[in-house]
């Protein structure tokens, strides 16, 4: 068996994925409630564990929810993510038995339920192999204004006032390996919405013209032959 150790270098360590695409999913199957697209796009978080796990991907950021679709979207829409949030997405990664969950967003913008669900699933999946953040209630900008902070007060200004980035970079949320080498954005959108500003400075972007539900193994495996062919360039 292949370990993480003896991984190929053109493999990222670190995926990001954008999954965008779940209400015109919903549209284009003919489905009158673009729930239904986000109740799919939820449960297929489960299929890209698995292929992660298999091709030795151990570190994943998903972008789940921004912030500001919190705070501008239909109250029922935001309702019902709230319910994938705590219903769903929890248990995926705790079935996995190979996923520490980790998040990443402003949770005191979730209901409690889904915080607390969030919580639980933290402290069951502690110390597994791999590591998933969702990012969640998500901002670029208060993802870095927080890092930032905890850097400062563990003492990471120096005495002329300059902040080791590297220091910012280890007070993020999330898993271990912060920075993100690959990231995946679905439906066609040439844009990253604030995802993992910092975190994904360095990082190959591919965009999917597949909206999220529809992107598949092949598609997972296009993203990353063309990170290799970029790496190896």
């Amino acid at each position: 068996m292949t370990t993480t150790d003896e991984r190929t270098p053109t493999l990222p360590r670190h995926v990001g994925v954008v999954m965008d695409g779940n209400r015109r999913w919903a549209r284009r199957n003919g489905l009158s409630n673009p729930s239904e697209g986000h109740r799919r796009g939820a449960d297929h978080v489960e299929d890209l564990l698995g292929w992660c796990e298999a091709r030795r991907i151990d570190h994943l950021t998903v972008y789940v929810l921004s912030a500001d679709n919190i705070r501008k979207r239909d109250g029922a829409e935001v309702g019902f993510l709230f319910d994938l949030v705590c219903d769903v997405l929890p248990g995926i990664v705790e079935r996995s038995g190979h996923w520490t969950l980790h998040v990443s967003g402003e949770v005191a913008l979730l209901p409690e339920r889904a915080a607390d669900a969030l919580r639980r699933a933290e402290v069951t999946t502690a110390g597994r192999a791999a590591h998933l953040t969702l990012a969640i209630a998500y901002d670029g900008r208060a993802d870095i204004a927080a890092g930032i902070r905890g850097a400062i007060r563990a003492g990471a200004l120096g005495a002329d006032g300059a902040l080791d980035p590297d220091a910012v970079t280890a007070h993020l949320p999330g898993g271990p390996v912060k920075d993100i080498d690959l990231v995946i954005r679905t439906s066609g959108e040439q844009r990253l919405s604030g995802f993992v500003p910092w975190q994904a400075a360095h990082a190959e972007v591919h965009v999917s013209p597949k909206l999220w539900p529809d992107f598949d193994e092949v598609d997972l495996d296009a993203a990353l032959a063309r990170y290799a062919a970029v790496r190896t360039g």
